[in-house]
């Protein structure tokens, strides 16, 4: 196997008819005493998914797109020029057009492309052509399969998969270059359960940057059954109580709450335009002793991962909160250089046609040294949130709101029985002040996170362990 960036030179600027070369032309297009870095982005994604429902295959599709962004900073003023053609007339004309944040004349020479090399973070594998679409579906008649046998209140099923296959170069101003190959895969699961007149949905699902044979009986199976358990489970539930109360949190994907409301707070350009309620707090305690808050984006085939950002930067790991005290930001090339800060590799961009921004990776936070059950034994009367479904949060504030798509109420030491219709509210930092007990289970999710910013959406992990927090939560209750 070549390695990635001859691949990427072969499939996706060769096959184009574009060069390191030729990009370094349209670079001294841009090249100005007044800018500060510039940069080409050129991508091609190919993208395909299924859906099954109702025993048939519903939908199919399969699509690829492919351009060019180009950009230029000055300051914090950004140029930028996209088409959705790759050829080098797409790339001239960009450079040509963001040119104006430079001084005309003063060109800057671009020397011979320094090449960059990312970690091995995850392999170069093409997920879509590595399985025939008969087998394929096939895998999603084994879903359907695997669910209605658990139990015979199941009594619909929906299963989709997804594969893409990214391919992206980068050229920079200041003469580096790098390139990289991501596979994403992603497999769904949502049931219905019926019992007399009473309907509950459960879903469960995830992926990362990997083939399709990591999609093997076991990992099926065990989405399957997390389905089948959340829609019988609910079947069960009761009208959850309303009130301000001690809520116990579950691991791995409950940390989307950490993610919302706290971890876009601790992004860079929030900070510099100090609209971030951790603007101007480093060195400062912002959450109780225990809790470590970091973002990494070299762990090994998670949907968050990357070998480089979307500025050619190697990922790796960023402390944010250390023992409840504020270290640091994610930062991306601008918001580090404005903030006189380090690069941490969070610069992303949902594709060629948006501009990067920090963004998080893999953002969890680290064990304690409590068992899950010992935690939730010494609830006298609270929540145990399991997992979570939709929320919105107010970067500037902090508050935010979620909703419970499993939960039990909890007396004595005991879960009880599953509640319906709880939302958890608010606030991300005070919430974290009272964090009093942390679990021993720490784990990122399964992989199914988006994160939406500003417009773009972008593959994410969360995770975290099982925490108890004493004060600061509100339930909300419904009525079923």
């Amino acid at each position: 196997m070549l390695p990635i960036y001859s691949t990427v030179q072969r499939d996706l600027l060769e096959a184009n008819h574009l060069s390191p070369e030729a990009l370094m032309r349209s670079l001294n297009i841009i090249g100005g005493r007044q800018v500060d870095y510039a940069d080409i982005y050129c991508q091609r994604t190919a993208y395909e998914s299924w859906h099954l429902e109702e025993g048939m295959v519903k939908s199919g599709s399969f699509q690829i797109d492919q351009g060019v962004g180009v950009r230029a900073v000055s300051g914090d003023k950004t140029a930028f020029a996209y088409a959705d053609s790759l050829n080098a007339e797409a790339v001239k004309r960009a450079a040509q057009a963001v040119r104006i944040i430079g001084a005309a004349g003063q060109s800057k020479s671009v020397g011979m492309p320094q090449v960059q090399h990312g970690k091995a973070v995850h392999a170069a594998v093409d997920p879509i052509a590595g399985l025939a679409s008969a087998e394929k579906v096939a895998l999603l008649h084994k879903v359907e399969a695997l669910a209605k046998a658990a139990d015979p209140r199941i009594v619909q099923v929906m299963a989709g998969l997804t594969c893409e296959y990214d391919m992206i170069y980068l050229a920079r101003l200041d003469g580096k270059h790098a390139a990289d190959i991501r596979p994403m895969v992603r497999l769904n699961v949502s049931v219905i359960a019926k019992q007399g007149e009473r309907r509950e949905q459960g879903s469960a699902g995830g992926g990362g940057r990997y083939s399709l044979a990591e999609f093997d009986e076991h990992k099926i199976r065990y989405f399957v059954d997390e389905a089948v358990k959340q829609a019988l489970t609910n079947l069960e539930s009761r009208p959850a109580p309303a009130g301000e109360m001690t809520v116990v949190l579950g691991s791995g994907w409950p940390g989307v709450l950490l993610h919302e409301a706290v971890g876009h707070g601790l992004e860079g350009d929030f900070n510099r335009k100090e609209t971030s309620v951790f603007s101007g707090k480093i060195g400062e305690r912002v959450a109780a002793k225990g809790v470590t808050v970091v973002d990494q984006g070299d762990i090994a085939d998670k949907r968050g991962s990357l070998n480089i950002d979307d500025e050619g930067n190697p990922t790796g790991r960023t402390v944010l909160i250390e023992d409840g005290i504020l270290v640091g930001y994610m930062q991306d090339e601008t918001n580090a250089r404005l903030m006189g800060s380090s690069v941490t590799g969070n610069g992303r961009r949902e594709s060629y046609s948006a501009v990067p921004m920090p963004r998080m990776t893999n953002t969890f936070m680290e064990n304690g040294s409590y068992a899950p059950e010992e935690i939730i034994a010494s609830i006298d009367k609270g929540i145990y949130a399991v997992n979570f479904g939709g929320g919105q949060v107010d970067i500037t504030s902090g508050k935010f709101v979620f909703s419970a798509s499993e939960a039990w109420w909890v007396e004595g030491g005991k879960l009880q029985y599953p509640v319906k219709g709880a939302t958890i509210i608010g606030n991300g930092p005070e919430v974290l002040k009272h964090v009093s007990m942390i679990g021993n289970d720490s784990r990122l999710d399964s992989g199914v996170g988006v994160c939406g910013k500003e417009g773009q959406s972008i593959p994410v992990g969360v995770g975290q362990p099982t925490l108890r927090i004493d004060a600061g939560l509100t339930v909300g209750g419904s009525e079923l």
